[in-house]
């Protein structure tokens, strides 16, 4: 079992209450094997002097600082790989809690349009024109975005989803994946057959990185009885359900019409709040009753300010949900519409917009905003046991930021550097399940000139006289 020793970072765990602290992380197998801080005489190099604080093996005591102290045999443990990251932050890999990768393939293509003619003048038809090699060169392309921005793990609905599966086993991301239904006219139950084939074949696999959820994509396009089976599924099959909820006016208007109720009434009605765990992406234009049926809510909202500034949808309430303990995480949703994958833009667009939406600067901290997008989406993606903070026993999902950059100093507080001044460009290291998918700003794991070459003659044969 490779063990791996990460030296001399200012480790961020993410953990309520923990402050962040210069110290030594050490890595056995796919595991956080222990994490210890540097005495006041060390100098966080490799080989400095530590303050060795802790009980038995997976013991672990707070050291006055935040800092959550090793288990036992941290100083005897013989790393087969060290990596000194003096002047980096360690802090969680990032959650994506929502995503469509293969419109990767689209991104800048219609761009500063209104939301239906991008829709069915340029996305539709382009999509429709995809094969499913083109899906899975499309999902390689965001993932290797995602993993040189800091993205660990992900939560993507699509179609021909058995090929983004593959494309993640192959690359080592952690995913949450969904083939998208649609239930508008009759398909004779084919993309039923291919969300079931999809958990069977997929749930729990790629040595657990890879999980399943059910997608109804919206209650526009669900009717009640439909999306009622769908929920009776999720809950047979203890699966979750990945669902968009009221991302622009227009499908407020539309549930009016249909069935006088909200888009939020609507999914409350048919059950979904109460017997399942919901993922629900976006959730712009909720009212104030709308929020408080969320509250208890198994799962939360991804919420996605980038996308949703960009096609003028409007600002979700992200605060209010918060303060009635709504578990919220933050998405890209598609390069086609957000055209970056960069969550830290996202982290930043975030916490900026709430300020600016309540008049008050106070609104969604730092830290707050950048536990959205590791704790938050850990737990949208019911993967919270594993990943999400840095702790002993969790899975190593891990990334260190390059934090010697002018526009990264001084470190006054690391938190507020990283939620307002980071990119995902300032990522140097990326680690799944202890596994090194990048380093030093480098792909391990995914032919970065074949996916390029790839992406680029495809790209071009979708948007062909469109």
């Amino acid at each position: 079992m490779k063990r791996m020793k990460i030296c001399g970072a200012q480790i961020l765990t993410m953990k309520e209450g923990d402050k962040p602290f210069v110290g030594d992380i050490g890595i056995e197998g796919e595991r956080i094997a222990w994490i210890r801080a540097a005495d006041e005489t060390g100098d966080g190099a490799p080989n400095g002097a530590w303050t060795v604080v802790g009980g038995g093996a997976g013991a672990g005591i707070d050291t006055g600082n935040g800092a959550i102290a090793e288990s036992a045999g941290a100083a005897e443990f013989d790393a087969d790989e060290v990596i000194d990251a003096r002047g980096m932050a360690a802090l969680p890999g990032l959650v994506n809690a929502h995503q469509h990768s293969p419109m990767s393939l689209l991104r800048a293509f219609s761009d500063d349009l209104k939301l239906m003619d991008w829709l069915n003048r340029k996305m539709l038809p382009a999509e429709a024109r995809m094969t499913p090699e083109d899906i899975y060169w499309g999902s390689k392309l965001a993932m290797a975005e995602m993993i040189k921005s800091g993205t660990t793990a992900f939560a993507d609905m699509y179609i021909h989803m058995n090929t983004i599966a593959e494309a993640a086993r192959e690359v080592g991301m952690r995913a949450s994946l969904t083939r998208g239904l649609i239930f508008l006219e009759d398909d004779g139950g084919r993309r039923m057959t291919e969300a079931l084939d999809l958990a069977e074949r997929w749930h729990g696999g790629a040595d657990g990185r890879i999980t399943v959820m059910l997608g109804p994509h919206a209650p526009y396009t669900c009717p009640p009885d439909p999306l009622r089976e769908v929920i009776r599924l999720a809950e047979s099959m203890n699966l979750p359900i990945h669902i968009h909820l009221a991302e622009t006016v227009e499908e407020v208007v539309r549930i009016r019409e249909k069935y006088g109720q909200t888009p939020t009434e609507y999914l409350e009605a048919v059950g979904l709040f109460e017997r399942v765990h919901a993922l629900l992406a976006h959730a712009v234009h909720l009212n104030r009753r709308d929020v408080r049926r969320l509250a208890g809510m198994r799962g939360g909202v991804a919420h996605n300010p980038v996308s949703n500034l960009k096609l003028g949808c409007g600002i979700a309430p992200v605060s209010e949900m918060a303060s009635l303990g709504v578990t919220v995480g933050l998405g890209t949703d598609g390069a086609g519409s957000a055209t970056t994958l960069d969550l830290f833009e996202e982290i930043r667009t975030a916490t900026w917009l709430q300020k600016l939406d309540y008049g008050d600067p106070t609104r969604l901290p730092a830290l707050e905003s950048l536990r959205m997008a590791t704790v938050g989406g850990a737990k949208l993606l019911r993967i919270d046991g594993e990943v999400g903070t840095l702790e002993p026993g969790k899975q190593a999902d891990l990334i260190l930021v390059d934090l010697k950059k002018p526009h990264l100093q001084p470190v006054h507080r690391l938190e507020s550097l990283l939620a307002y001044a980071a990119s995902g460009a300032d990522v140097d290291t990326t680690i799944v399940a202890g596994q090194v998918l990048m380093r030093g700003r480098k792909l391990l794991a995914i032919d970065e000139d074949e996916v390029l070459r790839q992406a680029s003659a495809r790209a071009a044969r979708l948007v062909e006289r469109l």
